[in-house]
């Protein structure tokens, strides 16, 4: 098991501290590992021991611990009572006790102070952990013109602080739990408590402890495939955030969020597929312009989905065609099938985001410039290409890049490429059968128990025109009925 194992499956805390001293060095390698410290003391003649990860702990930290538990022996002469005298002299802000060594074990690998005392069958835990990593920053995925600049980091800890700097809720619950029987990562649930359906809390509660693997070293991800089995399917069923104010926007529709130590995102549950496609900009900008965003997006989404299937069909049938758009289609069909044109132009693209996300960001400009002119331009002259291939190509990757959710995009990607080879197979047959085929496969996909079309199938009329208008936040005092939330109402009661 590797969340939460019983208790009466433990080994007890040692009274012996010679005992403890070995049971350590057998465990995490005590004198073996060079980042596991160990410090041995005595205090009113009795042997206390501490341990814990020398690039997990402030240095100073450590040192006026340290100081406390020696300046003991100069003020205090009770050696029966020296439990409670080391816990009155220990100053900070979380101490706890333990009575197993597996859990000590636990605290300590994680950033922990562990303080065993001879003769004494409990261990105190001090939290002292301060992780490395960067400061927070906007996240580059999400960028808004106006608005917070500050995101997520590597830091579970630092994370939920973000959070409730923004929800200062009673209600606000973060639970920490381990996945991993290695790796033994921090993961955390967030939401509030009389908002969330307690059920959705309960099966990703449940989810996360019947975990049995050895590590997740790719954090939310690997995770992500235990909670919302997805097997081959492409589109994403959870939606990733580095924005705390989407966070928070979520945590008050009644979401269930998932914070995993190492990873800057948060994970939300459950979403639909438009969910996808909402960005932190639309609320930061009037509703007007909010919903003018909102649908230049939505085109951009169905642009990068449709626009090179149905041109690629217009191309072999111009019959297709009213008189007034007969100058669609390619003039010069190049020396290759122009179906072959448009994939081997969808993979040139696809080197391109690869080749940007590994070259240095000085020499990426350099990059799009080779890639513009000289591979685009000589692969026309060559008549590689059309130009026509080139224009709609481009504008489909753009709409690629439009859509707010990477993952989204990659998948609408795919299914892009998919309905290409069909359109040019079967005609228009296979182009309206590929769409209805990805429609209804949208449709029997949820996440979660929750549909994935949602609110447009199954329809609500309501969610629609919230899904389709930026609407005025004092009009949108309800929460969406698709995460029953045990809160319907947004906006709070008036007092009598």
């Amino acid at each position: 098991m590797t969340l939460t194992r019983t208790t009466e499956n433990q080994q007890a805390v040692m009274t012996d501290i010679k005992k403890v001293e070995k049971y350590m060095e057998d465990n995490i390698g005590i004198e073996t590992s060079f980042d596991i410290g160990f410090r041995e003391l005595i205090i009113l003649k009795t042997k206390v021991d501490l341990y814990y990860v020398t690039g997990l702990c402030d240095t100073s930290v450590i040192q006026e611990v340290l100081e406390m538990l020696i300046q003991i022996n100069d003020v205090e002469s009770n050696r029966r009572k020296l439990p409670e005298i080391i816990e009155n002299r220990l100053v900070h802000q979380q101490i706890e006790r333990v009575k197993t060594m597996d859990e000590a074990v636990d605290q300590i690998l994680s950033g922990l102070v562990a303080v065993f005392i001879d003769g004494w069958k409990e261990s105190f835990i001090i939290d002292v952990r301060q992780y490395p990593g960067r400061t927070p920053e906007e996240p580059d995925t999400e960028r808004v013109v106006r608005g917070s600049r500050d995101g997520y980091t590597e830091n579970i800890i630092e994370n939920t602080a973000l959070t409730r700097r923004r929800l200062r809720d009673t209600r606000l619950r973060h639970e920490m739990l381990k996945v991993g029987e290695r790796s033994k990562m921090d993961v955390c649930l967030s939401y509030v408590k009389d908002i969330a359906d307690p059920e959705l809390i309960d099966k990703i509660r449940k989810k996360l402890e019947e975990i049995e693997i050895d590590g997740v070293s790719m954090a939310d991800k690997a995770i992500e495939e235990f909670l919302v089995p997805q097997r081959w399917n492409q589109y994403p069923l959870v939606r990733y955030t580095e924005r705390p104010d989407v966070v928070s926007n979520h945590l008050l529709e009644g979401h269930v969020i998932m914070f995993v130590d190492t990873s800057p995102s948060a994970v939300i549950f459950p979403t639909t597929f438009f969910h996808h496609l909402q960005h932190a900009e639309e609320y930061r900008q009037t509703p007007a312009v909010g919903t003018f965003i909102r649908w230049i997006r939505f085109l951009g989404v169905f642009t990068s989905m449709y626009l090179l299937s149905l041109w690629l069909l217009f191309s072999i049938d111009p019959t297709l065609l009213p008189n007034e758009l007969v100058f669609i289609g390619p003039n010069e069909e190049g020396n290759i099938p122009i179906v072959l044109q448009i994939i081997l132009a969808e993979i040139g693209i696809e080197f391109l985001r690869m080749a940007a996300i590994h070259t240095p960001t000085p020499l990426s400009t350099a990059l799009g410039l080779i890639a513009a002119v000289l591979i685009g331009q000589i692969a026309i002259d060559v008549g590689l290409f059309s130009p026509e291939v080139i224009l709609y190509v481009a504008i489909s990757s753009v709409g690629t890049y439009v859509t707010p959710s990477y993952e989204l995009s990659i998948a609408n990607k795919l299914f892009s490429i998919l309905l290409i080879i069909v359109t040019a197979w079967f005609g228009l047959p296979g182009f309206t059968i590929g769409v209805m085929v990805h429609i209804l496969f949208l449709v029997k996909l949820n996440s979660l128990e929750t549909p994935y079309l949602w609110p447009f199938i199954p329809f609500n009329a309501m969610a629609m025109v919230h899904i389709i208008f930026r609407m005025p936040t004092p009009y949108s005092n309800t929460r969406p009925s698709i995460v029953h939330p045990a809160n319907d109402y947004r906006q709070p009661m008036k007092k009598s």
